[in-house]
């Protein structure tokens, strides 16, 4: 019983991996497609918005030289997954006067975005 126990559980187990890695890989694209053109996952390298790189746990507001709003920088605000699906969906109604504009209304590519930004470090 338990010999035929093991390899269902490495077939679901390798299943949900690949879904993961596939949605990673989504979450990739639609960040260089939709986000990239203002953020970065570097590190110390800040565009017209700040980088978002070691972005769970991170307090709203706080990458050094990065240029944000007063509203942002005054946000009680730490990303993580609860925030950023909120805040991207519509960044103007979760902090308002922020300059970020762009939102993504689609929560499957929110979800794909936030799973690629949230992802472990290699």
């Amino acid at each position: 019983m338990m010999r035929a126990l093991f390899p269902a559980l490495a077939i679901a187990c390798s299943t949900a991996g690949a879904a993961r890695a596939q949605e990673a890989d989504e979450g990739e694209r639609l960040f260089r497609q939709r986000c990239a053109s203002c953020h970065t996952i570097q590190a110390g390298q800040n565009r017209i918005g700040p980088h978002l790189a070691q972005l769970a746990g991170r307090q709203a507001g706080s990458v050094e030289g990065a240029r944000y709003s007063p509203a942002l920088r005054a946000a009680d605000l730490t990303w993580d997954e609860a925030t950023l699906d909120r805040f991207l969906a519509n960044p103007r109604a979760t902090v308002p006067g922020t300059t970020m504009t762009f939102s993504i209304p689609n929560e499957a590519q929110r979800r794909s975005i936030i799973g690629f930004l949230l992802r472990p470090a290699p």
